[in-house]
């Protein structure tokens, strides 16, 4: 794996980058093979909180995590811990519904022991309401304005100008974030 280690407010000292790698490496044990991808690692200081976010981008999964403590160390742990919890759920939900080979299901090792809670994974994957509504053309501002005036933290909409279905939602820092549907 490459890292990307940044601080925002922090300098990334050598003993907190081979901590974040060290921490970072030990989820390559839940892969057959070490997964050749970037870990973009972000640290950041805001008063007395520290912030840590981890992406990890790979071919055909999405891990990331974020975590806000008092401590760096404290964080870079528990965000770790969240990034391995993610790695279970993906395996647990592919052993079951994907068993043809190409699939997910053998980018993880078969020796990692499922979730305890693995009837509470069916629950969490269950749809229990279903909306349906028709999608008004509108730019990006009168998305954020009637996402606000609903009280919503995301909104979907059909964009009047290049015509296509995109969400707008707001970040945890008060800004707001566009998804646009890309062609691959």
């Amino acid at each position: 794996m490459n890292y990307n280690i940044r601080g925002e407010n922090l300098e990334i000292t050598p003993a907190l980058r081979a901590y974040v790698e060290k921490k970072v490496r030990k989820l390559e044990r839940y892969f057959d093979t070490t997964p050749v991808a970037d870990v973009n690692v972000r640290m950041q200081v805001l008063n007395s909180q520290h912030i840590i976010e981890v992406t990890i981008p790979m071919p055909q999964i999405l891990l990331r995590g974020e975590e806000v403590q008092t401590d760096m160390y404290a964080a870079i742990d528990h965000v770790v811990e969240k990034l391995e919890r993610q790695i279970r759920k993906h395996k647990t939900k592919i052993n079951r519904k994907f068993r043809q080979e190409g699939s997910l299901k053998y980018m993880f090792n078969n020796e990692l022991e499922p979730l305890e809670q693995e009837e509470s994974l069916s629950d969490e994957l269950e749809v229990v309401r279903k909306k349906q509504f028709n999608l008004k053309p509108m730019d990006v501002e009168e998305a954020i304005l009637q996402m606000d005036m609903l009280g919503h933290n995301f909104f979907v909409y059909y964009d009047a100008i290049n015509g296509s279905n995109n969400v707008v939602y707001k970040r945890r820092d008060g800004k707001y974030g566009l998804i646009e549907p890309g062609i691959s």
